[in-house]
């Protein structure tokens, strides 16, 4: 317990000092203070820092100062500026010499150098910074197989990850968890290979690592994709029957794929579903929803949503705005499509220029030339500017007779 009597003597001891320097030192001082040169931080230079060489000296000669090298995204930032400059050579000079220091003992340290390596496309480096860890005194648990898995998945390379899968853990007796298999099962869904994916699934319950919803997620947005529906609405299924909740990710997974097979109503259901098992749809939702009743022809429906959502206090995106004027325009409403795009324009945002051109058109044919002129005023204006060719392509619609 903190000791009322030391604090007073602290306090009594202060003002002693405080009072025994007389006014003329305590201005000397604070002038000598003032006339050092105040250094600019080291993060700053990096960031402004633009030419690769002398990005590399700086942030060597700032090895050892935590504020630089515990902040993330100054070490990820500096490393994506040096691969763009093709200097692998002193990337690898960089992250080597953090390995023998202080940090090279944390695991949470190693994993980022391997990500590291990973994002610059350093394969070899990277695994070979996961082999060597003993060597500076780092121990290996589960996160740093799933981070070098990480890394081997972005090559695609089947064979080399199932080697490292096969001799990794047990060389160093980890034990896979679930992360490391929703890694492995997202590689072979994004090469192809559903069957083995799922099939690994199975494997990994039976040794007792069950798969969480990300492990059905992911399959079932693979198996839509690939117009295997049948066992897509089975993992559906057996995730609800084994007690697995769907979140978010899952329940938009569902609706696209009942908007992709022109079941709106069906999307809409379970859009009502999530909200009343409490789960808050997101703009992707909204999306899907708006989108699914347009693609079907159920224009009114559409807006009516829309304008339910918007009622109780929703804010949409830009991408709801670009759904609901495209589908406007082809349905010939182009006063609410006006109204709308007017609105995004002046909040800077802009929808794509085949949807303005295609809205441009429609106020012209309906001799609403005063409107179709606001909109190409709103387009002159966005920051950042749009190509000098599609103002041109847009301008052309007006002077066209």
């Amino acid at each position: 317990m903190l000791s009322l009597r030391n604090t007073r003597r602290f306090c009594n001891f202060a003002a002693s000092v405080a009072l025994s320097r007389s006014p003329a030192a305590v201005s000397n001082r604070i002038q000598n203070q003032n006339q050092k040169p105040l250094e600019e931080p080291a993060l700053v230079k990096l960031k402004a820092e633009r030419d690769p060489e002398k990005l590399f000296n700086l942030f060597k000669a700032n090895a050892e100062n935590r504020l630089v090298v515990e902040n993330r995204f100054a070490f990820e930032d500096t490393v994506s500026r040096l691969a763009g400059a093709n200097r692998f050579d002193y990337i690898e000079h960089l992250l080597e010499h953090q390995k023998p220091l202080p940090q090279g003992r944390r695991e949470g340290f190693m994993v980022r150098i391997i990500m590291l390596y990973g994002k610059a496309g350093m394969i070899k480096h990277a695994i070979d910074t996961f082999y060597n860890m003993h060597l500076h005194g780092c121990k290996r648990t589960v996160k740093s197989v799933n981070a070098a898995l990480k890394v081997l998945t972005g090559t695609r390379d089947l064979a080399a990850i199932e080697a490292f899968v096969n001799e990794a853990p047990k060389k160093f007796d980890i034990e896979l968890d679930i992360l490391s298999v929703n890694i492995i099962v997202k590689a072979l869904c994004e090469t192809g290979n559903l069957d083995k994916a799922y099939l690994l699934m199975v494997e990994m319950e039976k040794s007792g690592v069950r798969p969480d919803v990300i492990t059905y997620t992911t399959l079932m947005s693979a198996f839509y994709k690939n117009n295997r529906s049948e066992i897509g609405n089975g993992l559906w299924n057996l995730m609800v029957l084994k007690g697995c909740l769907p979140n978010l990710a899952t329940f938009n997974v569902r609706i696209q794929y009942l908007v992709n097979i022109r079941r709106a109503w069906h999307a809409n259901d379970v859009m009502r579903l999530m909200l009343k098992i409490g789960i808050v749809p997101d703009e992707v939702t909204y999306n899907l929803v708006i989108k699914g009743f347009f693609q079907t022809g159920k224009l009114e429906m559409a807006k009516m949503v829309y304008f339910s959502l918007r009622g109780k206090g929703h804010k949409f995106n830009v991408k709801v705005y670009q759904t609901m004027v495209h589908y406007l325009c082809k349905g010939g409403e182009f006063d609410l499509a006006y109204t709308m795009c007017r609105d995004c324009m002046r909040n800077n945002w802009f929808l794509n220029v085949d949807t303005i051109h295609t809205l441009l058109e429609g106020l012209k044919k309906n001799g609403q030339l005063n409107k179709a002129k606001v909109i190409v005023t709103l387009a002159q204006k966005r920051v950042p500017p749009f190509p000098s060719s599609h103002l041109r392509s847009l301008q052309a619609v007006l002077s066209r007779s």
